[in-house]
């Protein structure tokens, strides 16, 4: 039985205890209120732009008639700038409006509501290029095409760089997994990052210390230069596809802020240090119907949706690197031998493998009695919870193209024949690199931002033919990808010194120190 908004937890949206109601019922006269209740000065609005940045508008409050007109019309705002090549300059104003359900109080302007927006053009229609739209309009066509509703959530591994930590309680080399305090000395700053992405989203599933542990930097960048690195790992809670792709924008903006307050700097780069874990971010999926995870059958193997969606997304996964792994240090994390896939093939449990099917609690829910005896109660989970995990993308994902892209594919597979036979075709067991006759038998991912932009141009009908993905979309993809000029880069290290070769991997590494 749910609790009352009224009684929720001190990590829930405080408006929803304000209002007594749950974001997707709030309105217009709410956010009204809570501007006159909370003393608001001002609105804030949050859009991603074509980078994949979250950008911001202030505006200021002082009359109650003028933030009811802005809460109801939105803004203008200058299209060509945020959507540099895709808009012209003479045709460039854009409406940025609030999403009411988003609202939340910013964690660094106690004065100051804030809201993601959606763009939309001057018939006041939702603009068919921007990012969050194209992946608004892919789900809405999701759920019309299948009668279910596609939920997902990301894992969000980055670098908290800051001045060295002393030479007490100092992990080992790939030793930080679940590290607690003294050995990785930040976790405080990851618990303050946690909380206000807990109370603007409500779906943080938690937050560990990873693998990857850097006692000092190597770098020509004096901004990194000598810095400790620890890699840290918010994970989030499943919520429909569409609010994903903000939850995750969200989140990176406020791990950002609150390491730029504690004077360290949060990188979400896909590789720093060679022999150093890189920054994932793998994504979950789950098929929902009636408010039911789908996944799993009453004898709990996958059902025939979760093969077919599984066969979907090994169909379009090699394209899918297009908006996964956007810069040329990408492909220093996806190497053979390692927790990051380079072949399209799917396994129960196997970190190895592109698509990765986890534990799933599909015998019971209720474990506890195991280590619990005098535990007299009994727990039942009736929603389900297992999901699909892909395991390519990382730090440089351009989140909402990648989550349009992913729901496309899964479209493809629950509405194509045969694909609970590619799905069978390409599933495997054990470690791929121990049987080079099965290894020969998977399609390799691309190995390049270059390989990738040749891809998704021979493939953009994939992603044109559904009428949601523009074609001017997928040129910017392929053009940004083919800026990189990494084709031949294994090439060029091969014939320079060992010290040589360092230093170039570590400038390839640590230009993207800020991308995305």
């Amino acid at each position: 039985m749910e609790r009352p908004v009224t009684d929720q937890l001190p990590l829930s949206n405080p408006l929803c205890a304000l209002l007594d109601k749950e974001p997707g019922e709030f309105t217009r006269a709410d956010m009204l209120r809570v501007i006159t209740e909370r003393r608001i000065e001002r609105l804030t609005f949050h859009y991603t732009g074509i980078d994949g940045q979250l950008k911001e508008l202030k505006l200021p409050v002082s009359r109650l008639d003028y933030a009811e007109r802005i809460l109801a019309s939105g803004e203008r705002v200058d299209g060509s700038s945020l959507f540099k090549g895709l808009v012209d300059a003479s045709n460039s104003d854009l409406y940025v409006v609030p999403s009411y359900k988003t609202a939340f109080l910013s964690p660094f302007d106690e004065h100051s509501l804030d809201f993601i927006c959606r763009y939309l053009d001057r018939d006041g229609a939702l603009a068919p290029f921007p990012p969050d739209n194209i992946l608004s309009i892919a789900h809405q066509r999701f759920k019309e095409k299948t009668g279910l509703e596609l939920h997902a959530l990301g894992e969000l591994e980055f670098f908290l760089l800051g001045e060295g930590g002393g030479d007490y309680f100092a992990p080992r080399r790939q030793s930080g997994y679940h590290a607690p305090a003294p050995f990785f000395k930040s976790g405080h700053i990851v618990s303050e990052m946690v909380r206000h992405i807990a109370q603007i989203t409500g779906a943080v599933k938690y937050a560990h210390s990873e693998v990857g542990f850097i006692e000092a930097v190597r770098s020509d960048l004096p901004l990194l230069s000598g810095r400790r690195g620890e890699q840290h790992e918010i994970e989030l809670l499943t919520r429909p596809i569409d609010e994903m792709g903000d939850f995750l924008a969200l989140a990176r903006w406020v791990i950002r802020n609150v390491a730029y307050r504690h004077g360290m700097l949060a990188t979400f780069a896909p590789k720093l240090e060679e022999g150093v874990a890189g920054n994932g971010l793998h994504i979950h999926l789950e098929l929902m119907k009636d408010g039911r995870n789908i996944m799993l059958t009453k004898t709990g193997d996958l059902s025939n949706e979760a093969m077919k969606l599984i066969g979907g997304v090994v169909r379009y996964a090699s394209t899918l690197s297009a908006f996964g792994n956007t810069v040329a240090s990408a492909f220093l994390r996806l190497v053979p031998n390692q927790e990051a896939p380079t072949r399209i093939c799917w396994s129960h449990t196997n970190r190895s493998a592109l698509i990765r099917v986890p534990l799933g609690w599909n015998k019971t829910p209720n474990l506890a009695p195991v280590v619990n005896p005098a535990e007299p109660a009994d727990y039942q989970h009736n929603r389900g919870v297992q999901t699909v995990e892909l395991r390519s993308p990382d730090g440089s994902a351009m989140f909402h193209l990648l989550l349009a892209g992913i729901t496309t594919a899964v479209e493809y597979g629950l509405t194509a024949p045969k694909m609970i036979e590619l799905a069978q075709k390409t599933q495997i067991t054990g470690n791929i690199f121990d049987d080079q006759a099965l290894l020969s038998q998977l399609e390799a991912l691309p190995a390049s931002c270059i390989a990738c932009s040749r891809l998704l141009d021979e493939r953009r009908g994939m992603y044109e033919e559904f009428g949601v993905f523009p074609s001017r979309v997928i040129n910017h993809a392929v053009n940004l990808l083919a800026s990189e000029n990494d084709e031949h880069l294994n090439l060029k290290f091969s014939q320079m010194s060992a010290e040589e070769r360092l230093t170039a991997t570590r400038q390839l590494m640590h230009k993207d120190i800020h991308r995305h």
